[in-house]
């Protein structure tokens, strides 16, 4: 304890916020910070900023692990305004850091800013299910020499099990003798694996929330949700403990989290990259997909990872705003993106194009993903009854109740559409909003997550109907947050795709929305 005078009351206020720590008391946590829009509070997850941004991580968070204060160094900077400084020392072991500016307001002291050190993690489990260093070494050399892979736990990964992002099918699970092709392709050209990432359970949600592992942080917005189903791929990138995260798109599962955390991020045209070692969802839609910081490192990633006789399109695609799509996002967003792309790209409609609406895409992909991912672990549910979160349980039900008089349709015409799709986009990129807007709030309920992954599914649907290459690329923010620009173009144009979405952003951008792009 320091010797220097002690302003009356602060040790007594801060030992009272640490017995609200212990007991989770959110009022009690509440009243212990400034009410008012410049508190402040970050640590390894991010900055907070504001009382409400405050009070929602910590109502999200849950307890603080069970501590007791070791050391507590007071510097008064005023009369009403001191530097705290405090060791805490966790009962499960470990040390952690407290620095707090306690400001007197009302008669009573409160923290006006705190950043918080906590004790050492071996990892953060959250994200990582496993990790080395490396977990496996490269096997090769070639254009992704020494860079590390966040692998989602739906791919083989030799000598380890997959686990799908549950626990009971972890269990179950055997170590597997080789890597999933798309490992083993990053691994011949020069990449190690750093770790296994976690998932969604069996990538059936699009939020990155798992109730038995906890939320990966999103790198950008420390209080909004990651975004799934590749949440621990995308977290591992966005906070750059891996390179490049190896994940699934089915629905959006890569693409949501990219635009959520300021990624990029590439569905692959379906089939173009063998799925070989991935557990599947819904092979109709299923692709091979990865997450970086930038585009050379995305483009290096696709050249190990499809064969070199696989060609580009030659002719430059004609690059069009999606109008039915960008109106399928919230206002904000629409706003920002309109400000964005300007006035010098032509506007297309569905209709124009010959494709049927958004509603019709996402229906057909809803029923015949749920068809498909019943198909595929329906009997594994059956025979694992509590095993499920509740929202995934829910999910997969729904998915079995589905009349099969609408599944057969879907089925039936999912082959039509995607030829009307493929052949309307011959030549021609489009371009809107990844997601209808920036990622939710941690707090958000299951009511709010739903409504949201029904319009964000409305936005995914046509690259996955399609079975065409889509990318997400950091391109807007939305009231200080990321949001995509994505980009749909048609069958084998992955890497022109990519490479037109870098010259938009680089010429065809107000410099003043790329806030969100990462270093």
């Amino acid at each position: 304890m320091t010797d220097r005078t002690t302003p009356d009351g602060l040790l007594e206020a801060l030992d009272a916020y640490e017995a609200a720590l212990m007991t989770n008391d959110l009022d009690a946590l509440d009243d212990a910070f400034v009410d008012a829009p410049d508190t402040m509070r970050g640590d390894d997850r991010g900055l907070l900023v504001g009382h409400d941004a405050i009070s929602a991580f910590r109502g999200a968070r849950g307890g603080v692990a069970t501590r007791t204060l070791t050391r507590v160094e007071v510097r008064p900077l005023a009369e009403d305004l001191a530097l705290v400084v405090s060791v805490s020392a966790f009962t499960a072991g470990g040390n952690g850091l407290q620095t707090q500016l306690w400001r007197r307001t009302d008669g009573a002291w409160r923290i006006a800013a705190a950043h918080v050190t906590g004790r050492t993690k071996a990892f953060d489990t959250t994200i990582w299910r496993v990790v080395g260093d490396p977990l496996l070494p490269g096997t090769g050399s070639g254009p992704l020499d020494g860079t590390t892979v966040a692998v989602k736990d739906l791919y083989a990964v030799a000598g380890h099990p997959v686990g799908a992002g549950n626990p009971t099918y972890l269990r179950e699970s055997v170590p597997q003798a080789a890597s999933a092709a798309a490992v083993a392709a990053l691994l011949a050209a020069g990449a190690s694996i750093r770790g296994i990432a976690r998932t969604d359970e069996f990538a059936y949600n699009l939020t990155g929330r798992n109730e038995h592992h906890g939320t990966p942080p999103n790198g950008a917005v420390a209080t909004a949700l990651p975004g799934g189903s590749s949440s621990g791929s995308a977290s591992a990138v966005r906070l750059g403990t891996a390179d490049i995260g190896l994940g699934t798109d089915t629905a959006g599962s890569v693409r949501v989290p990219a635009s959520y955390q300021g990624l990029w991020g590439l569905r692959t045209t379906h089939d173009l990259v063998p799925r070989d070692g991935l557990l599947p969802l819904a092979p109709s839609f299923d692709t091979v997909g990865w997450l970086t910081r930038d585009a050379d490192l995305l483009v290096r990633v696709l050249d190990a990872s499809v064969p070199a006789a696989v060609p580009d399109a030659d002719a430059a695609p004609v690059v069009a705003v999606a109008a039915d799509l960008v109106a399928a996002a919230d206002p904000a967003t629409q706003e920002t993106f309109r400000a964005f792309v300007g006035e010098d790209l032509p506007v297309v409609t569905l209709t124009e194009l010959g494709i049927p609406p958004l509603e019709d895409l996402r229906e057909t992909m809803r029923l015949v993903q749920a068809a498909e991912a019943t198909a595929a672990h329906g009997p594994w549910i059956a025979a694992h009854p509590g095993a499920l979160s509740s929202v995934v349980g829910d999910r997969f039900a729904a998915a079995a109740a589905n009349p099969l008089a609408e599944v057969a349709a879907a089925v039936a015409r999912l082959n039509h559409l995607r030829q009307t799709i493929r052949q309307a986009l011959d030549g021609r990129v489009l371009v809107f909003p990844a997601t209808p807007g920036p990622a939710p709030a941690l707090t958000a309920d299951i009511a709010e997550l739903e409504r949201t992954r029904t319009a964000t599914t409305a936005m995914t649907a046509l690259a996955s109907v399609g079975g065409l290459p889509a990318v997400s690329a950091p391109g807007l923010a939305v009231g200080g947050a990321p949001v995509g620009i994505s980009l749909v173009g048609a069958p084998g144009t992955d890497r022109a795709l990519v490479r037109t979405a870098e010259r938009l952003l680089r010429d065809g951008a107000d410099p003043r929305l790329q806030s969100v792009s990462v270093d």
